[in-house]
């Protein structure tokens, strides 16, 4: 039987909470579209709002009308940048960033350019993640030169204080934290944003497609639990990091490290170990029941080195051996001595028989 308190993989996606569930539960049945006058769709059309004040109250947003309901993140990403002819990315973006901007022609920044002026004359668009999904790095967007800004907050969103002064754009996923799949938000400054999808008048026209009521409304409530909860979650996974880490320490394992700056949010620990492969170590993890991920959910069965760890200038035996593991609320100390041992008898009987 699957033990919640064995995955190690909140990056890719987290459980339902069941208060979020709860407050999706009457209209999961409930035949009602948003867009109808009579009081079905009237019932959804309030719920629908106060979810997006519940959003906005949760990313900072000053009006509710600044934030559009998507079907996620991708969605989100994917709006903005097609609604632009051109711009500048990090080296470090999620591929539903970097691949529908390398296909419009926009440029992938170096690292060592990310704080310089794109462009001279302020023009274009840049996209930059507030927190990196494999390793954890925080980057401030509006401290970077650009004429328009564009943010990737998807592992942010629950995890950290956002600050939206400066951005004219921002992405979110409800289950990214404890919200249900299949949802996210666009956040935009002006209250405008040319639709990527057309059909309807639904979001005031800048999203086509009738609302999933469930899903936003699973999407507010999971926000306005991540802003009750911020303090103590963060405050545990921080404990289950040092937690880990200690393990390893503990013990006399060589040749491994920690992937990630200073400024890397706790919830998400990138290590990698020397002269083994990341993914056989999922495996061997999996094994023991265990989920931990070897990079993105989103490209885990891509045989391509990581982008991000490529960007750091990480060494090929560095970057094969690296492994994610991202903390959530139903993880214990006890769990994540557990895993810490599992990694570390794993590592040395791979390397024996390597």
């Amino acid at each position: 039987m699957l033990d919640p308190a064995r995955y190690f993989d909140h990056a890719a996606t987290t459980p339902l909470a069941p208060e979020v569930l709860k407050e999706m539960e009457p209209f999961l049945g409930l035949p009602a579209n948003a867009g109808s006058i009579h009081a079905f769709g009237r019932r959804a059309m309030d719920a629908v709002e106060r979810a997006r004040a519940r959003v906005a109250e949760a990313v900072g947003a000053e009006d509710p009308a600044q934030i559009v309901f998507t079907s996620g993140a991708t969605e989100a990403c994917n709006t903005v940048l097609n609604a632009h002819d051109g711009g500048w990315i990090s080296p470090f973006e999620h591929a539903a960033v970097r691949e529908p901007a390398i296909a419009r022609g926009y440029r992938v920044l170096p690292n060592e350019e990310l704080t310089l002026r794109p462009d001279p004359k302020g023009e274009g668009l840049l996209a930059v993640m507030a927190v990196n999904n494999e390793i954890g790095a925080q980057w401030e967007a509006r401290d970077l030169p650009a004429q328009s800004r564009f943010v990737d907050a998807t592992q942010a969103l629950g995890k950290v204080a956002l600050n939206l002064d400066e951005i004219d754009y921002a992405a979110f996923s409800a289950h990214k934290l404890y919200g249900p799949q299949g949802i996210g938000a666009l956040f935009t400054a002006s209250g405008s944003m040319e639709p990527l999808l057309r059909g309807g008048e639904q979001e005031e026209g800048r999203r086509a497609g009738t609302q999933n009521v469930a899903g936003i409304v699973g999407f507010g409530a999971a926000c306005a639990l991540a802003q009750d909860r911020l303090e103590e979650d963060d405050a545990h996974v921080t404990e289950l990091r040092w937690t880990l880490i200690q393990e390893l320490l503990a013990s006399n394992l060589t040749d491994w490290r920690i992937i990630a700056p200073e400024t890397s949010v706790p919830h998400i620990l990138s290590i990698s170990f020397f002269g083994v492969e990341g993914e056989t170590l999922v495996i061997e993890a999996d094994h023991a029941g265990f989920a931990i991920s070897a990079g993105a959910a989103c490209s885990s069965r891509s045989t391509e080195p990581s982008h991000v760890l490529t960007a750091l200038g990480l060494e090929e035996q560095w970057r094969r051996g690296t492994v994610r593991i991202s903390f959530g609320r139903g993880n214990t100390k006890e769990t994540v001595a557990a895993l810490g041992k599992t990694l570390v008898r794993s590592t040395e009987n791979l390397r024996t028989i390597a």
